[in-house]
């Protein structure tokens, strides 16, 4: 059985953190920020808000472009590295603040390449004939992670979800290629040592405090960049100069850039929001995606290719021919 995406729908806090916001919180400044990020707002979930009721809001928006009743749901994924409680998984709470009485649920970590790994697991359950109807949403209340006296992590997150619902299709599917990856040597160089997207009094605890080495993630990441879209551009029998939209994972616009020099693709086929998210972590390709739609940047029959690293080290990458629903 064939699969297409659906539907799509996103959900951004309502507070915005702005680079001047975090002047008055730790030793930075807006020129430092931008000029070595790209980054200058960032939203911050609320008091009231967590992982799971963010991931609700952008899987109910998936559902009604979809068309589709929460009821007809087979399977719910979350990909998330903040879950509200280390059990159980957020999926579960999603499922049921949906009323998807009807579907499993369950959790993917795999860090900021998470909601990639968990579409291409959505794909795999509809082309083996097991299910026909999957939710998958990314969503991060990171910053209940962050040292906010640390400027190298806390400038460069914010909170959000996205999602996308994947459906059968009797045709053809629209993931014409995938890699997936991980090096766990460097473990170490980004982690969150415990749960944290809901509201808790973490202050001074740094058991809930990110921790990355930033010039080794640097590296890695603009190398699993390159070599992953490479890779799915190959096995989807393409050429770069045949890719209308790159959607790269947004982390760092020197990231970024240097990985579109290496692959030569041109600025206005890469699409960017990080400037006014900053890195929603496993949300970011997800939200990324939901606008590419909104702003038409993103068309029908467009070959897209969304790609992602983060903490494993894991790396992500896919290409998708867009046809929602055709």
């Amino acid at each position: 059985m064939h699969a297409r995406i659906t539907g799509w729908g996103k959900y951004l806090p309502q507070r915005v953190l702005t680079n001047k916001d975090l002047e008055k919180m730790v030793d930075t400044s807006d020129e430092w920020i931008v000029t070595r990020t790209g980054i200058r707002e960032r939203r911050i979930v609320g008091d009231d808000e967590a992982t799971s009721t963010m991931a609700v809001a952008a899987g109910r928006g998936a559902l009604e472009v979809a068309g589709l009743s929460p009821g007809l749901l087979d399977m719910v994924i979350v990909a998330t590295n903040s879950p509200d409680r280390m059990m159980p998984a957020s999926a579960a709470l999603v499922q049921h603040a949906l009323g998807a009485k009807n579907a499993a649920a369950f959790d993917v970590v795999g860090a900021c390449s998470g909601f990639i790994y968990a579409l291409v697991t959505a794909y795999q359950f509809i082309a083996a004939g097991a299910y026909e109807n999957i939710l998958v949403v990314a969503s991060e209340a990171i910053s209940r992670a962050m040292n906010w006296e640390d400027r190298s992590t806390s400038v460069l997150f914010g909170d959000g979800a996205g999602a996308a619902v994947v459906q059968a299709n009797e045709h053809a599917t629209d993931m014409l290629s995938f890699v997936l990856g991980n090096d766990g040597s460097g473990a170490d160089l980004l982690y969150i040592p415990h749960p944290c997207g809901m509201p808790t009094n973490v202050s001074n605890d740094r058991r809930y405090y990110m921790i990355m080495e930033g010039r080794a993630v640097f590296k890695f990441a603009v190398t699993a960049m390159v070599e992953a879209s490479k890779q799915v551009i190959d096995g989807a029998g393409l050429n770069i100069a045949d890719i209308d939209l790159f959607i790269p994972h947004q982390a760092n616009s020197r990231i970024t850039q240097a990985a579109i020099k290496a692959l030569d693709i041109p600025s206005d086929k890469v699409f960017v929001n990080l400037d006014r998210y900053g890195n929603l972590s496993a949300a970011s390709p997800a939200v990324a995606l939901c606008e590419a739609v909104e702003q038409r940047r993103l068309k029908e029959g467009d070959l897209v290719v969304l790609v992602a690293f983060g903490a494993g080290l894991s790396w992500a990458a896919m290409v998708l021919r867009w046809q929602p629903g055709a």
